[in-house]
């Protein structure tokens, strides 16, 4: 029998009155191109999540990626190691440059990239690392650090999930020679959609503002051949208001997650969030794994939470990035396999209340009991 209440869904952006007037005065400036809302909008990203370091704001994710591997040096030959247990904007990014992806296995716990399968994927052809901050838990970096130092790489960040997240008391966004970050709706704040480059690295930072205009930072005065990935003084304005309730959202998800961690904790068969002990987690996704499951049981998982209890939940990510059409190459990732067919994602964003968590908690423990019984 279908669910007559209200769905609670796996993602609810939120977007109130602060930023529809933002957007307004943008509106109402005539100024709605790159502007002095993208410039504010850059040096407060910095100010409030990542601290010290630069950001050069774009048009999508999907383009901090791409234009930071560009600036870092990253072109055809080059080998660039990156999980396949993610969106696949990480590795389209890579292979935009005229690069290698070379995918590694994760860890089991965190289902981040895991420093040790990296190391044995390392050739003479690697230039770098990319490790996805996945699901708002930063990766090993301790460990990654160590790894790129012993082999001369580069470490790149993609950290599109983990706005507020740290490893050992520092930011993601600080460890590489850049890092990207997502501002699409479903993310923890957006901009209505963009991408945000932070670095250190001057040259960077320079090649990422010439790259994102045309390969000009003045009117025809071309340097390079460059795209039109700017970011618009109308998403700016958006993401500022975002910025001034980041922190809030963090740690609502924060709560709504231990909320969830306590009332399924002892459900066979069923493992809620592992977080690594010098981690942050944000929570962009609340990601729990039916232990030995296959897939189609995941689903089904999913199909009665909605159907009979109108609880909402996604896969992230159900087909590994080398199985897909546009790779196809083979790897031996057995971590990612079992990942990709025993995980699913619950509600976990600030807009739940108690009764959502409640309910959350009494259908997922419903579902997974009579599963075991079944």
């Amino acid at each position: 029998m279908a669910f007559e209440s209200q769905d609670i869904l796996v993602a609810k952006p939120i977007i109130g009155s602060e930023e529809r007037e933002a957007v307004d005065r943008v509106l109402a400036s005539g100024m709605v191109a790159q502007g002095p809302e993208v410039a504010a909008f850059e040096r407060e990203f910095s100010e409030v999540l990542v601290p010290g370091v630069p950001s050069v704001a774009v048009n999508s994710g999907t383009s901090a990626l791409h234009l930071g591997l560009l600036a870092a040096g990253i072109g055809p030959g080059d080998e660039v190691i990156v999980p396949a247990f993610t969106f696949a904007a990480t590795a389209n990014s890579v292979a935009l440059t005229g690069a290698i992806p070379v995918f590694a296995d994760i860890d089991p716990e965190t289902f981040c990239l895991d420093a040790a399968a990296v190391r044995a994927a390392v050739t003479s052809n690697t230039k770098a690392v990319m490790p996805v901050h996945l699901y708002g838990q930063s990766a090993d970096m301790t460990a990654f650090q160590q790894l790129a130092d012993e082999h001369g790489l580069q470490i790149f960040e993609d950290a599109a999930q983990a706005h507020a997240s740290s490893w050992d008391g520092r930011p993601v966004g600080s460890f590489g020679a850049f890092s990207a970050f997502s501002l699409y709706p479903t993310k923890n704040m957006t901009s209505g959609e963009g991408g945000m480059v932070t670095t250190p690295n001057e040259a960077v930072a320079r090649s990422v503002r010439l790259l994102r205009n045309q390969g000009m930072e003045q009117q025809y005065r071309n340097e390079v051949a460059g795209l039109n990935n700017r970011m618009t003084d109308i998403h700016a304005a958006i993401g500022r208001v975002q910025l001034t309730k980041i922190l809030d959202w963090t740690a609502k998800r924060q709560s709504n997650a231990a909320a969830l961690d306590q009332g399924l904790a002892g459900l066979d068969g069923l493992q809620t969030p592992v977080v690594a002990e010098k981690a942050t987690h944000v929570y962009h996704q609340y990601t729990i794994r039916l232990i030995g499951a296959s897939a189609n049981e995941r689903d089904a998982f999913i199909s009665t939470l909605k159907n009979e209890h109108g609880v909402g939940a996604g896969v992230y990510y159900p087909v590994p990035v080398n199985e897909l059409e546009s790779f196809r190459v083979e790897a031996h990732l057995p971590e990612t396999k079992s990942a990709a067919q025993e995980v699913l994602s619950l509600p976990v964003h600030p807009s739940l209340e108690q009764g959502d968590l409640e309910r959350i908690i009494s259908a997922v423990s419903a579902v997974a009991r009579a599963g075991a019984s079944a």
